[in-house]
C-alpha cells in the first residue's frame, strides 16, 4: 500500500490536504450525482417503509383487533430498531470501510419488508417491523457520510442535502400509493399487505449500485494508507489521472484527529444528537400519526378522505421545503437553515397551542400544520443529515453519525409512542404545545452546540490534520 499520489500533468501533491484538494474543487459531474442517486433511493425507501405503516395500522386496527398499545408499538419499534442499526452500522463502517458493509442495510430492508407482508398476526409484523428498522438505521448512518466523503467543497451541503431530499418524495409516495388501492376498491385485507410489500422494490434496486460505489477516498488515504486505492477513486470521481510514485511509503499521510471523548467533539455530539433527537420528536410525532392527528380533526372522516389529506399536505409543504434547503444549503449555511427552522415551528406549534380553537376551523389548522412541515423540512430536518457527515474526522465519522442518528430516531420513537396518547389525552392543542417547547430547546442547542462548515473543507469542518509527506527520495516525486 505503499506510494505517493501525482496527479499526472505535473501539479505533484506532497500531503494529504492538496490530493483532497483534487475532490474538494472537482466541477459537479456525473460521478457525483451516480452517489448521490445511488445513496438517495434508499432514502426515498427509508421514508416510505417508516411512514407508511401509520397508514397500515389504520386498516389493521379492527382485522387484529390492535389495543392502543400495540398500535403504538407498530407505529414505533422500527424507529426504536433503527437506533441499533445506526450505531452497528455507524462503528462498522469505521473500522471494515464505507465500501465493505455498503448495500447490506438495504437487504435487511428489503428481507423484512417482503417478510411483513406475510405476516399474520401482531407479534409476527412487530418482529419484522424490527428487521426493517434496522436495515433504515444503517442507511441513515453510512449514505450521509459516503455522499460527503465524496462530493467537492462548494456543493457537498447540497449534494448530501439532495440524498435526504430523496425523503420526501417517499413520504408523497405512501399516502397516494395507499390512496390509489384504497380508492380503486383494493380489499383493505390486501391492501395493506401490498404496501408493505412495496417498500422492497426501489431498495432492490440500488442494492447492485451500491455494492459497486469504490471506497471513498479520505477512508482508504486517511484510515488504510492505501494510495492506489485512492488515486483510483480519485480518477473515478474527477476524472482527472493520479500516478502513484511507489518510492514513497504513505503512511505519513494518515489523518490524526483527537478522541471522540474529547471536549470539542462530546460538544459537537450533544448538538448532532441533540438537535436531531428534538427534530424527530416533532417531525415523527406529526408524520407517522398523522392519521390520528387527522382523525382527531375531522372526526368520522373516513381513512381515504384522510389519507388524501395527508398527501396534498407534503406535496404543498412538505416537498418544497426539502428542496429550498438544498438551493440555499450552501449559500446560508446549515446553522441558520436549522435554528431559523426550529424557530418558525415553534411559533407554528405554540400559536395552536395558545389559540386552542385553530383546531375548529379544518382549513386555517391545516394551513398552520402544514406550514410547520415546511419549515421542518426547510429546517433542522434537512441539516440534522447533513451536519453529522461534516463535523467529525474520517476515523469516527461513521460512528459520530450513528451516533447522531441514534439520538433521533430516540425521539421518533418516543413521539411515535407517546403522540397517539398525547392526542387522546391533552388534545391536539395540548399536544402541539409540548412540541413548540421541544423546537424552543432545539434552537438553544443548535447556537450552542454546533460550527458552521459552509465553505470549509471537510478537513477544516472536522478538524482534522495531516502530518506531512516525507519522500524516501524527494527527486523521484
Amino acid at each position: 500500500m505503499g506510494g505517493f499520489l501525482m496527479p499526472v500533468g505535473g501539479d505533484s501533491s506532497h500531503s494529504a490536504q492538496a490530493l483532497y484538494g483534487k475532490m474538494d474543487n472537482a466541477p459537479l459531474n456525473s460521478k457525483h450525482w451516480y452517489t448521490v442517486l445511488t445513496a438517495g433511493m434508499g432514502f426515498f425507501t427509508d421514508a416510505y417503509d417508516l411512514f407508511i405503516i401509520g397508514t397500515v395500522t389504520a386498516i389493521l386496527t379492527p382485522i387484529f383487533h390492535l389495543t392502543l398499545a400495540e398500535l403504538s408499538l407498530l407505529n414505533s419499534i422500527s424507529l426504536l430498531a433503527s437506533v441499533v442499526g445506526a450505531l452497528l452500522f455507524g462503528r462498522l463502517m469505521d473500522v471494515f470501510g464505507r465500501k465493505a458493509i455498503y448495500g447490506t442495510e438495504m437487504a435487511l430492508l428489503v428481507i423484512g419488508a417482503v417478510a411483513s407482508a406475510f405476516t399474520g398476526d401482531f407479534l409476527a409484523l412487530f418482529l419484522c417491523r424490527i428487521v426493517v428498522g434496522i436495515g433504515v438505521g444503517g442507511d441513515y448512518a453510512t449514505s450521509a457520510v459516503i455522499t460527503s466523503e465524496y462530493s467537492n467543497r462548494p456543493n457537498r451541503g447540497r449534494l448530501v442535502g439532495t440524498v435526504f431530499a430523496m425523503q420526501g418524495f417517499g413520504l408523497l409516495a405512501g399516502p397516494l400509493f395507499a390512496s390509489l388501492l384504497l380508492g380503486t376498491g383494493v380489499p383493505a385485507g390486501i391492501a395493506w399487505r401490498l404496501m408493505l410489500a412495496f417498500g422492497a422494490v426501489p431498495a432492490i434496486s440500488v442494492i447492485y449500485l451500491r455494492r459497486r460505489i469504490k471506497e471513498t477516498p479520505r477512508y482508504s488515504l486517511a484510515i488504510k494508507g492505501d494510495l492506489t486505492a485512492t488515486a483510483d477513486a480519485v480518477q473515478w470521481t474527477t476524472g482527472q489521472s493520479v500516478a502513484v510514485q511507489p518510492e514513497v511509503t504513505g503512511a505519513s499521510l494518515k489523518g490524526h484527529a483527537p478522541s471522540i471523548t474529547s471536549p470539542v467533539f462530546v460538544k459537537r455530539l450533544i448538538g448532532t444528537a441533540g438537535c436531531w433527537m428534538l427534530m424527530d420528536i416533532a417531525f415523527y410525532g406529526n408524520g407517522v400519526s398523522s392519521q390520528i392527528i387527522l382523525k382527531a380533526l375531522f372526526g368520522k372522516a373516513s381513512l381515504l378522505h384522510n389519507t388524501i389529506v395527508a398527501a396534498i399536505i407534503f406535496a404543498v409543504f412538505a416537498v418544497p421545503g426539502y428542496w429550498v434547503a438544498v438551493w440555499l444549503m450552501d449559500k446560508i449555511g446549515r446553522k441558520r437553515i436549522q435554528w431559523q427552522g426550529f424557530a418558525m415551528m415553534a411559533v407554528g406549534y405554540g400559536l395552536v397551542w395558545v389559540v386552542p380553537g385553530i383546531v375548529k376551523i379544518p382549513v386555517l389548522f391545516l394551513v398552520i400544520y402544514g406550514l410547520t412541515y415546511f419549515f421542518i423540512e426547510f429546517g433542522p430536518n434537512e441539516t440534522t443529515f447533513v451536519y453529522p457527515s461534516e463535523i467529525f474526522p474520517t476515523a469516527f465519522r461513521g460512528f459520530a453519525d450513528g451516533i447522531s442518528a441514534a439520538g433521533g430516531k430516540t425521539g421518533a420513537f418516543v413521539a411515535a409512542l407517546l403522540m397517539p396518547s398525547a392526542v387522546k389525552y391533552l388534545g391536539l392543542p395540548g399536544s402541539l404545545g409540548i412540541l413548540a417547547g421541544v423546537a424552543v430547546v432545539g434552537v438553544a442547542l443548535t447556537f450552542w452546540a454546533l460550527p458552521e462548515p459552509m465553505g470549509r473543507t471537510l478537513e477544516e469542518a472536522s478538524m482534522e490534520s495531516y502530518t506531512p509527506q516525507v519522500a524516501s527520495n524527494p527527486a523521484t516525486v
